[in-house]
């Protein structure tokens, strides 16, 4: 039996069926703050035609105070209105999050649909989400989001009130009531059913990290600011043919590769989903999952845009969601990326002053490249050590383990027993300590 979405659901995805017409809208509080409010309203434009909307202005709006109604002060709100009747959209778009209650003033006042900024990532993301994971975790979020807006669809029924009588009839619910109450079970039930899902999706990923740990290779994720040059990078390294577009979210889906470092060290690479500034809280949560692979790397390998204008914040932002997911204290390698396209010498300083195991390529063109491997096995050299082991041959799959993953320095045989000088991981140090000669470490 095919499941039944609510009304509310619907109407969402109707708003986005036919190309739309946008009046972009951010706030901000003293005129300093108006060239980053400008640069927000930027991105937002870029997130708008991701999807697939037509941009037509971009509206900064200095307030001195939020209107707890509407967002907006009246005044603004006026003018917004003139604007948006002279232009002829037929949608509004606030960079801001506004409440359910706000986005229904809004839309009562502009006679069109109002959506912000977590509005249009969602979109995005739903659209260009392919794994069955990253779908389920979509729609959970969607859900999620417009299940506290689930009232405005069925005011107008909210109104008829129950029957009068001795019988106590005019304590009985109107049929708004009732059908935000189906509402909400359907809800419920389609949130229980893609969280189990979910879990089953995780459970079979979960199988596939215990298999790369068992193998002891180390793990580098790709992280970073969307459209910084995550994917391009992993193309260039490994040839992954990685899909790669100028827009925001173009790669939503983890990809990994194996890659073999000038050492003959062998690695695997992770692309992981791009952060961006005001994340929202229900995607960090729907994409904890995606993200786990930066938290289960051993080694995170920040690509920054050095040529963007934000490229301070957006780096700064790329923190703030690492200490979110309680990652931030991975060993980070930062990688000013688009170097050949920076206009300002000094933003290059500043930034490798912030983050001082930087280096400066550009993934396009392949430049740097030899100053980044090396910063990578450096970063996997503090996390080697060199020990010599006494190994009995019967014992010798643990040798063959050894060969494979250490750095052979020495090797001798004495009676039974196979002596090894050899570089290896902490990891693998720890789980061959009982063979450690003492003081050979």
């Amino acid at each position: 039996m095919p499941s039944i979405k609510p009304k509310i659901l619907q109407s969402s995805e109707d708003e986005f069926q036919q190309p739309k017409k946008a009046l972009l809208v951010s706030v901000y509080k003293g005129s300093n703050f108006r060239p980053i409010c400008e640069e927000h309203l930027d991105e937002l434009a870029l997130l708008a035609e991701t999807y697939g909307i037509h941009v037509n202005s971009k509206i900064p709006c200095m307030v001195r105070k939020y209107d707890a109604s509407t967002f907006v002060t009246e005044g603004k709100l006026q003018e917004l209105l003139r604007m948006a009747q002279e232009q002829k959209v037929d949608l509004i778009i606030f960079d801001d999050e506004i409440t359910p209650g706000q986005q229904r003033n809004l839309e009562n006042i502009f006679n069109m649909p109002v959506i912000d900024r977590t509005g249009v990532i969602l979109e995005v993301f739903a659209q260009r989400a392919h794994t069955k994971e990253a779908r389920l975790q979509i729609e959970l979020a969607k859900i999620k989001y417009q299940a506290p807006r689930l009232k405005r669809l069925w005011s107008h029924l909210s109104r008829q009130a129950g029957t009068g009588g001795k019988s106590g009839g005019a304590y009985l619910k109107g049929e708004g009531e009732k059908q935000i109450e189906i509402d909400k079970r359907i809800l419920k039930k389609q949130m229980d059913s893609l969280q189990n899902e979910i879990r089953e999706v995780r459970a079979n990923r979960l199988t596939q990290r215990t298999l790369r740990t068992r193998l002891e290779i180390p793990v580098f994720a790709i992280i970073g600011y969307t459209n910084a040059g995550k994917s391009t990078l992993l193309n260039a390294l490994t040839d992954a043919k990685v899909f790669v577009e100028d827009k925001l979210f173009a790669t939503l889906d983890t990809t990994t590769r194996k890659y073999l470092l000038p050492n003959n060290q062998e690695i695997l690479l992770i692309d992981t989903v791009g952060f961006i500034r005001k994340l929202p809280h229900l995607l960090v949560a729907a994409f904890k999952s995606t993200l786990e692979e930066a938290l289960q790397a051993d080694i995170l390998i920040h690509l920054v845009d050095i040529s963007h204008p934000m490229a301070e914040e957006q780096a700064a932002t790329t923190y703030e969601v690492l200490k979110e997911l309680k990652a931030e204290n991975k060993p980070i390698i930062t990688v000013l990326n688009k170097i050949d396209r920076c206009t300002d010498p000094q933003k290059i300083t500043r930034l490798r002053i912030l983050y001082p195991k930087s280096v400066s390529i550009s993934a396009l063109n392949k430049i740097g490249f030899e100053d980044l491997l090396e910063q990578m096995i450096q970063e996997l050299n503090r996390k080697r050590t060199s020990v010599t082991l006494k190994i009995p041959q019967l014992e010798y799959h643990k040798v063959s383990e050894v060969m494979r993953l250490g750095n052979i320095i020495h090797q001798d045989y004495e009676d039974n027993d196979v002596l090894i000088r050899v570089d290896l991981p902490c990891a693998l140090a720890g789980k061959l300590k009982d063979y450690i000669i003492e003081g050979s470490a």
